[in-house]
């Protein structure tokens, strides 16, 4: 801890010390004391303010107005202040769908309908945040813009993708490996033949001016500019975002408010054609549903009846309207179920004999005997034509069919797809409900799937299917009503119907029903209206079907619809004296008493005038009590008055033509009143029938009444039963919202008394009723409360807004107001929970407030309340400005404005006129608005209106009476001296919301958001209207106002904050709400003002964790809470990014030196240190407000000693990368000068992230000797809690399938010291390291130097540790990766992280694990082994693995490519930032000389990067940077970091292989380079030289695509090099390297044979062997071969062997150790080793070549030290034990003990003694039960061996494995097949 304590001191003197001790205290509970540690260097009066404390926010407005900024113009001009037009209120038109917009044609209509009509016509009030778009919440890197971002990336090459695509080089090799000859007969030399080859081989292109001396500023400056081209802009767009839910602070925008459809159905008529044709027959649709025994359609007429038979009609029929013509319909269907069918109804014209008579002949005559029958033909039809010339206006009920809908659609959907004929018949015994398709039946099918709930009901996307109904049931006349109909239709879902025996009417209809496209033309509404895109008025149109949903449909009206429907039902004429049998209605609707009364609103229904004054009924012949089945559509006047009466009239029609009987005998009447007490009147009515006309004035009373001297039916029983339906805009039909509008507009009108219902209301009673009618909204029905809702709200509002003057009194509502307000939303939430957003709003209240919700003054100079007693003259001036403002003003402001009347209120003309005037002026200003029809109405309440105003009030119909607000109140005032009672909505609401209590405060809360957002509208519409949207922001708002939200702002904070634990599902919401307040309050307010705000909830918050035990949760809700109010658009400005802290010493391009005088806190700011710009001190948290903030949290939960705030990781780290990202493709930031200046708000984050290090994930773990992955991206699993996926997972997801439990990693990479901290996950710490290299890359570089110059070199180190892991983190994992974790299909989601765990390790139950074996889906499991199907393969092994890497499943190619190329471009990028840092890094050690100790870190980071997978671009720049680094500090590599000078030589020897000509040529140069430095030093290069040979061989072993011809081709490069560079020819040093170059190429040759039998793996360790053995007298790389032997051996589970390799290694590392150093504890030598194995005697070093260990260059390898060789004896003891050696790993320990009892760690001996422990317990349970394998003797024999002709070997194989196992094995291997042999086992 001791590095890490004083690390902590140095770098951020708050976060580390301060807080830790701080939150240690705090959630502990043990009050520590606190210190104050001064901050250095800060300025004397800022005391710090601990990390977890809030400080004193900057006041923002006065900020800007004492710190003008220098720069006039500019790009950073921009970042200071919001722009001018930030917010906008618009006015938009609402679209309408038809051509003209539905509005009633009367001009006179009552206060009601005005307002219902105004509030569906006016214009959408919208406040637009400009920008919006640009704050986080729509980062483009969350959405799916990213894509577009990613556009004309450059492919980066990388070596890896490409050599997987060269495997050929083997080829032309293969006749000239047969021929070598065994390595045991050939003289070494003998291979020196291949120099030939060396001299042949081209070299690579030289780089241009490598040779010649230039000055090292002016490479850096060269290499800085190459390095700087080309750049890819935005680092975000390469990195996908964190896997987050929908981002917390996104508010999707409400939709529109429109007409409510269901899924719409388009059904079009197309033949109707009986087996005769004599006369004409009329048809209708509808649809119904069986459940719930409801139509659920109006009816849709259609008649296709040829032209001859509609001529029989002609004398009965006037000319038919186009509209009646319709021969399609669109239906709408809200809740699509199993229990709809579509009823087709048959009508015929009337005629004598009941229905069966008429029938009959349909049913007897076939067409095919026409001619058989013509006679009978005949006189059937000159009877018809009869009966229509006389009867031809009276229909009767013919014939009736149904559809069962769902099996059209279902059937549609899911039969075969070309056919589309369905027939419907009832004759089959099948039953009428088999359907058809090309005579498949399939009717068993979808009768069982009609009872299979409501799944199959989707009506939007099943195949359009055309129908053929054959069957029709002829209607029974005693049988017709609905009930029946129920009956008939549930039967029909029977398989044995009733139906199916009936005789059916054959007919053919030809009916498509098809899903109704998006905006199809020629469209009517159930009103008529065309709907839009009506090209032609003479087409055939569609008509809309009007839907009666089934169940309530929430949903507010937004269009004036007014409709009545009438459904006659019953008579019974059964007790009526004398003749009355074949009865028709005549239903006319009249208003007034006179016949001639009856207006013409009856909708025509087919071939007929579109209206008519009259609809009769169908007539059953000869039937007293006659059942009904008609629907008489009517359209309603939108004003009823008393008078207004639904008329019936009965006649009995005689159907024989008899001498003097007229046609039609009335026989009785009846009447509905319209209005009772002022409600529409609807509902079920048994009404009886009087005899005679009703007398005068009848229509006001109802039948019910006894009228005196009438004669009744039945003694006036109710006789008659009729439905009455209305389907209205207008009427709300719910006594309580009717009283509640009543109320108000007689107010609005000052009419009194008011009669509501029964009740007279006179004045001085009003205010308790309009009180307890506001309550009384709690007991009104839902739905209409949704039908209405704008206008319900509008009028609250308004209430609050105008409090009415009631008997010269105002009466305040606005707490009533806001009750009501409340319940009325809470009861939305609670009962449409689907409605609901992420955050719990309701959609119908975001739309209203979003669209419709507007400040009723919306008159832009409206005089606001001022000071009393103003001067006349003034008014005249206000009056004349409103008079005389030109129309088109009004119009931009608000296109539904009408002008105010100057001459409103005219002069008083006597004192009782002026009295009233007096007390109206309390309410007048409001009245206006209240009243505003228009004009001369807006008189105050009591004078009298103008004769005028009826005409002004029909002139005015559309206006907005919301709106026009007249200007008579500064009249007022100069006459009265007192204020008119305007109050303004916001302030009015901020104080209700403040004084409520009790349950309505609860209620406010639950739905605290819609007030926070009613009222930040009503603030912007304020603005906008008093002309201040420009004003300066400290003047806006008064100070009571502010006030109360601040007094709102704390209470709702300390409700969050007590609450949190008990209501968690609100509190989160009142948090989000609270927070988009604050956030929107940010683009209106004094901003300053704001802060503080959010000052004060962090103050409760905070003051509330000190308590807390777990205070995680209330953590995240501030994270929340921020995050969201960080999301504001202009968060960037709200940071004053301009104010410098401290001016840097040298005025760099993005920081005038005219900026620094206007830096912030006071000028002797010059003194301070740089720091305070990267930590986070008082003034950046000042000054930096929100981003002082942020970074805060960040450092506070990332601490590694807060406790419980573990889970917040994730959570903190997403925030800041998600403000960061979409600061990064902001376009307002894509000037690289604000750049900087926004990557300057989060300098901190540096070091914040610098002292996280020993938390963060360690990417640098994966990777092996290679530099390459052997654990693909792990973060794809990792869990938030930062439990890795387990290494065996990631082995067997790498494809390799035994965990192997030693790192290959470890030989190379030293592996980290345990940890101590828990660790982020993968995923987080990329968050992080990717935000990181985002500042750095942004931030001026400068400043940085600034600050790295003042850096200690401990933290220096850390910040090179930290790009060290940066590195490995965006290490690019190649396409190969991409395709593996592709066809493993992984989702990023938890529960595949699971599934993938256990289908991997095979953690399943048996049971499971036996279905899924069943269903083939378990691969694999952790053996190795294959399960199930493969069970009979078990020995095939290296065959069966992984089999399904071949078959790709989820991504195309092309997305696959994508990636890997956005991958690359991220693994290019990310590594220049590192390598510019570490760039400035080096200039900052040239500048100060001190601190040399730092550029081994430096050059670590280098070579690390040059180890992983790097494009050829980044490369070209790396090399170009060693090189400079090399030219600048040589003895940095030749004598200090020795180590690091052989790792160096290796990666450019790996480099030098490359296959790619570009990064040969660099690293060939670099090469060349640091051989000539070497030499220069000392005239011999024998360190390089030496290095350069052992890396060679290191690589040759353990390359697997390392390809001679590359490396030979660099060689020869470096020889061309050397001849040309004349400087030192006449030295030595061309010969040298020459030498070095020759010795190279036979290493590389003897290898080559290596590479031949790289299938063999048997005969490569056998070669490897005796290379090593070859190396004897060169310890180093005998090391290196043997390290590679076991490399080799553990990659094939060859444990023990890999042990022993370990052994010998251990052994020669003792034997040159004890030359070194005399330490009693090491072992001797190779003699300590002797117990292990005999053969370690090999290694000992006593022949007379042996380099003695001092010499230059030799054992310098990390492995020769104490801890190296520490390392392989850990190594080889955990082989033995997993080789199951333990005898073994009981030796290895006893040299190891005293090693460690002398260094007394006493952590390594528990370890020891635990791991022997387990050994020797191993050992007796296993006893006699080990096997260590089976051997085998195979011979070769025959030419085709070669040099293995007639040599025989052992060869072991794993324990249990047959004969024919391992000859299957050889016969497979790829070297035999390569040669064509074939086995045979003798």
């Amino acid at each position: 801890m001791a590095e890490r304590r004083a690390f902590a001191q140095k770098i951020s003197r708050t976060v580390a010390a301060e807080v830790r001790k701080q939150i240690s205290g705090q959630y502990s509970g043990s009050p520590q004391l606190l210190k104050n540690l001064n901050l250095v260097g800060n300025i004397s009066h800022h005391t710090t303010v601990p990390l977890t404390e809030a400080v004193d926010p900057v006041d923002l407005e006065d900020y800007l107005i004492t710190h003008p900024l220098a720069v006039d113009s500019g790009p950073l001009r921009d970042l200071i202040e919001f722009p001018p037009d930030d917010i906008e209120v618009v006015y938009s038109p609402r679209d309408c769908r038809t051509l003209v917009s539905a509005v009633p044609e009367e001009s006179e209509m009552d206060p009601h309908v005005r307002d219902c009509i105004r509030s569906y016509t006016e214009d959408w009030a919208i406040v637009i945040r400009k920008y919006h778009k640009l704050g986080t919440g729509f980062n483009p890197n969350t959405l799916d813009k990213q894509k577009e971002r990613q556009k004309g990336l450059p492919k980066q090459v990388f070596e890896s993708d490409e050599a997987a695509d060269g495997n050929s080089y083997q080829d032309d090799q293969d006749d000239l490996k047969r021929r070598s000859m065994s390595i045991d007969d050939t003289p070494r030399g003998s291979w020196a033949c291949s120099i030939f080859d060396l001299k042949n081989s081209l070299p690579d292109a030289l780089l241009p001016n490598l040779l010649d001396r230039t000055p090292n500023e002016e490479i850096d400056r060269q290499n800085d500019d190459q390095r700087k081209s080309n750049r890819h802009k935005e680092l975000f767009a390469l990195h996908p975002s964190p896997d987050e839910e929908e981002p917390i602070e996104r508010l999707s925008v409400p939709d529109v408010p429109k007409e409510h459809f269901g899924q719409r159905l388009l059904v079009k008529c197309l033949s109707l054609k009986f087996e005769i044709e004599i006369e004409p027959i009329f048809a209708s649709l509808a649809l119904y549903d069986v459940k719930e025994k409801k139509k659920i359609s109006e009816n849709f007429y259609f008649d296709l009846n040829s032209e001859q038979m509609k001529g029989l009609l002609r004398p009965h029929v006037p000319p038919a309207a186009i509209t009646t013509l319709a021969r399609s319909a669109i239906f709408s269907i809200t809740y699509p179920s199993q229990d709809v069918f579509l009823v087709i109804k048959l009508e015929k014209v009337l005629q004598q004999g009941d229905i069966g008579e008429c029938a009959e002949p349909y049913m007897i005559f076939k067409e095919a005997d026409a001619t058989k029958n013509k006679e009978k033909l005949e006189k059937l039809k000159s009877q018809a034509d009869q009966f229509c010339q006389r009867l031809g206006k009276y229909r009767m009920p013919f014939a009736w069919t149904a559809i069962h809908l769902m099996n059209i659609v279902s059937s549609a959907g899911s039969l075969e797809r070309d056919s589309t004929e369905v027939e419907i018949s009832t004759g089959e015994r099948k039953g009428s409900w088999s359907e058809r398709r090309n005579s498949s039946i399939v009717g068993r099918r979808s009768l069982e799937r009609t009872t299979s709930g409501d799944d199959a009901c989707n009506l939007t996307s099943f195949r359009p299917a055309t129908l053929t109904v054959t069957n029709f049931f002829k209607q029974e006349g005693d049988r017709l009503s609905d009930e029946d109909l129920y009956k008939f239709l549930a039967d029909m879902r029977r398989p044995s119907s009733v139906l199916r025996r009936l005789r059916p009417i054959t007919a053919q209809l030809k009916i498509d029903i098809s899903p109704a496209p998006e905006n199809p033309h020629y469209c009517l509404t159930p009103e008529l209206l065309q709907v839009k895109l009506y090209p032609d008025s003479r087409v055939r149109p569609t008509r809309e079907i009007l839907e009666f949903p089934a169940r309530d449909v929430y949903v507010p009206n937004t269009t004036y619809r007014n409709l009545l429907y009438i459904y006659p039902q019953s008579l019974n004429f059964a007790n009526r004296q004398g003749s009355a049998r074949n009865i028709t209605v005549k239903v006319q609707f009249m208003y007034g008493e006179d016949p001639s009364n009856a207006m013409p609103v009856i909708f025509g229904k087919s071939s007929c005038s579109e209206f008519s004054k009259e609809a009769y009924t169908a007539v059953v012949y000869h039937n007293r009590s006659p059942d009904f089945h008609e629907e008489i559509k009517v359209k309603l006047p939108a004003t009823l008055t008393d008078h207004h009466h639904l008329l019936f009239t009965f006649y009995h029609v005689s159907c024989q033509q008899k001498q003097n009987t007229p046609l039609e005998t009335p026989v009785g009447y009846t009447w509905i009143p319209m209005l009772q007490n002022g409600r529409l009147k609807t509902g079920q009515f048994c009404l009886p029938v009087s005899l005679e006309k009703p007398p005068q004035a009848y229509s006001v009373l109802s039948p019910e009444v006894p009228l005196p001297g009438m004669k009744w039916v039945d003694n006036h029983k109710g006789v008659f039963n009729v439905e009455v339906v209305a389907v209205s805009s207008i009427h709300t039909q719910d006594p309580y919202l009717d009283k509640f509008f009543a109320l108000v507009n007689a107010l609005d009108e000052h009419m009194f008394p008011v009669r509501i219902g029964d009740m007279r209301i006179m004045e001085n009673n009003l205010e308790n009723e309009l009180k307890s009618s506001i309550s009384a909204l709690n007991s009104s029905q839902l739905e209409p409360v949704v039908r209405f809702l704008h206008l319900l709200l509008d009028k609250l509002i308004l209430l609050v807004i105008r409090p009415p003057v009631i008997a010269g009194q105002i009466v305040n509502l606005g707490q009533a107001s806001f009750e009501a307000m409340a319940s009325i939303i809470n009861r939305l939430h609670k009962n449409l929970e689907g409605n609901h957003d992420q955050h719990g709003r309701n959609s119908l209240l975001a739309s209203y407030i979003h669209y419709v919700f507007r400040l009723p003054n919306t008159y832009p100079n409206s005089s606001s309340p001022g000071p009393g007693g103003l001067g006349g003259s003034v008014h005249y001036a206000t009056m004349a400005r409103s008079a005389v403002r030109p129309a088109s003003l009004n119009l931009n402001r608000s296109r539904s404005l009408s002008n105010s009347n100057p001459d409103i209120s005219g002069t008083p003309t006597s004192p009782d006129d002026e009295v009233r005037s007096i007390i109206g002026s309390k309410g007048l200003d409001r009245s206006n608005s209240w009243v505003n029809t228009g004009g001369p109405k807006a008189a105050p309440w009591g004078s009298n209106p103008s004769p005028s105003a009826e005409s002004t009030q029909a002139m005015d119909r559309s206006c907005n009476r919301m709106s026009s607000h007249t200007e008579t109140s500064s009249f007022l005032q100069t006459l009265t001296g007192r204020l008119p009672t305007k109050k303004l909505f916001h302030e009015e609401l901020a104080l209700q919301w403040v004084v409520c209590s009790g349950s309505v405060r609860e209620s406010a809360l639950q739905q605290a958001w819609f007030f926070f957002e009613l009222m930040v509208k009503s603030m912007v519409h304020h603005l906008y209207f008093n002309d201040k949207l420009d004003a300066p922001r400290k003047s806006r708002f008064p100070e009571r106002f502010m006030d109360d939200i601040a007094a709102l702002v704390s209470t709702i904070a300390s409700d969050i904050v007590s609450r949190f634990q008990k209501d968690t599902e609100m509190v989160e919401r009142l948090n989000t709400s609270l927070a988009f307040f604050l956030n929107d309050l940010l683009s209106v307010m004094d901003r300053g003002f704001v802060f503080s705000l959010i000052k004060s909830c962090y103050k409760q918050v905070s003051s509330k964790l000190y308590s807390l035990p777990n205070p995680s949760v209330l953590v995240s809700l501030r994270l929340d809470f921020l995050r969201i109010i960080c999301s504001h658009e202009h968060y960037v400005t709200l940071n004053l990014p301009c104010s410098l802290l401290t001016p840097p010493a040298s005025p760099s391009p993005s920081v005038s030196s005219a900026t620094s005088q206007s830096s912030g806190f006071s000028t002797n700011v010059q003194d301070q240190k740089i720091a305070n710009m990267f930590e986070l001190s008082v003034p950046f948290r000042q000054q930096h407000y929100l981003a002082g903030l942020v970074l805060t949290e960040l450092a506070v939960i990332l601490d590694p000693d807060a406790e419980g705030l573990f889970g917040l990781h994730k959570k903190v780290i997403n925030m800041v990368h998600n403000l960061l990202s979409s600061h990064d493709s902001d376009p307002r930031y894509s000037d690289p000068q604000i750049k900087a200046r926004v990557a300057m708000l989060y300098l901190p984050l540096i070091g914040i992230i610098m002292e996280t290090v020993p938390q963060l994930y360690d990417f640098t773990e994966t990777h092996n000797q290679r530099g390459r992955p052997i654990c693909i991206a792990t973060d794809d699993y990792e869990s938030e809690s930062g439990s890795m996926i387990s290494q065996t997972v990631a082995m067997a997801i790498a494809g390799t399938s035994v965990p192997q439990l030693t790192r290959p990693g470890s030989f190379l990479l030293t592996s980290t010291s345990g940890r101590q901290h828990t660790t982020f996950s993968a995923e987080s710490s990329r968050s992080l390291l990717i935000c990181l290299l985002w500042v750095l890359k942004n931030a001026d570089e400068t400043v940085l130097q600034k600050w790295f110059t003042d850096l200690s070199v401990l933290q220096l180190n850390r910040l090179l540790d930290l790009l060290y892991l940066c590195v490995s983190c965006f290490e690019y994992k190649g396409k190969k990766v991409f395709e593996r974790m592709n066809s493993l299909t992984f989702k990023k989601s938890k529960d595949m992280r699971a599934k993938l765990e256990e289908a991997i390790l095979g953690s399943i139950g048996a049971r499971q694990e036996m279905v899924r074996r069943s269903r083939g889906q378990l691969e694999r499991s952790p053996s190795g082994s294959a399960f199930g199907s493969q069970e009979n393969l078990r020995w095939r092994k290296d065959m069966t693995h992984w089999r399904q890497n071949t078959e790709k499943l989820d991504k195309s190619r092309a997305e696959i490519e994508h990636e890997a190329l956005i991958d690359g471009n991220l693994a290019t990028e990310a590594n220049l930032i590192i390598l510019d840092t570490l760039e400035i890094v080096v200039q900052t050690v040239s500048v100060t000389e001190s601190k040399e100790s730092i550029l081994g870190g430096v050059l670590k980071v280098l070579l690390h990067s040059m180890a992983c997978n790097q494009s050829a671009v980044y490369l070209q720049h790396c090399f170009a940077t060693q090189r400079a680094l090399v030219s600048k500090f040589p003895e940095l590599l030749f004598e200090e970091e020795t180590e690091q000078c052989a790792d160096l030589c290796l990666r450019l020897l790996r480099h030098c292989s490359s296959s790619i000509s570009t990064i040969r040529s660099h690293a060939s140069a670099s090469l060349y380079l640091l051989m000539r430095q070497n030499f220069e030093i000392g005239n011999n290069f024998a360190r390089v030289k030496m290095q350069v040979t052992m890396s060679l061989s290191s690589l040759v072993g353990t390359s697997q695509n390392f390809n001679e011809e590359f490396l030979r081709r660099s060689l020869k490069t470096i020889l061309t090099y050397a001849e040309e560079d004349l400087e030192l020819r006449e030295t030595t040093f061309p010969d040298q390297v020459q030498d070095l170059v020759f010795n190279l190429h036979m290493i590389l040759s003897d290898t080559v044979k290596m590479k031949e039998h790289q299938e063999d793996p048997e005969m490569l360790i056998d070669l490897m062997y005796r290379i090593a053995k070859g190396y004897q007298t060169s310890p180093d790389l005998r090391l290196t071969w043997l390290q590679n032997m076991a490399g080799k051996h553990s990659e094939r589970s060859n444990h023990a062997e890999a042990a022993q390799c370990l052994v010998h290694s251990a052994a020669l590392v003792a034997e040159y150790l004890s030359m070194l150093e005399d330490r009693k504890y090491l072992p001797v030598g190779c003699v300590t080793f002797q117990n292990i194995s005999s053969n370690v005697l090999e290694e000992s070093a006593v022949s007379d070549d042996v380099v003695s260990p001092d010499e230059e260059g030799i054992c310098s390898g990390k492995y020769f030290t104490e801890s190296g060789l520490v390392g392989l004896l850990e190594q080889a003891a955990a082989s033995f034990s997993m080789a199951g050696m333990y005898e073994a790993v009981n030796e290895v320990y006893k040299v190891l003990i005293p090693i460690h009892e002398a260094n007394r760690d006493a952590k390594k001996l528990s370890t020891i003694h635990g791991k022997l422990q387990e050994a020797f317990s191993k050992i007796v349970h296993q006893d006699g039960k080990r096997m260590f394998g089976t051997y085998f003797r195979v011979g070769f024999y025959g030419t085709k061996f070669g040099d293995l002709d007639e040599q025989e070997f052992v060869y072991k194989e794993p324990a249990i494995t047959k004969l024919a196992e391992i000859s299957h094995r050889l016969e497979c291997s790829g070297w035999t097949r390569s040669i064509g042999i074939t086995w045979e086992i003798v």
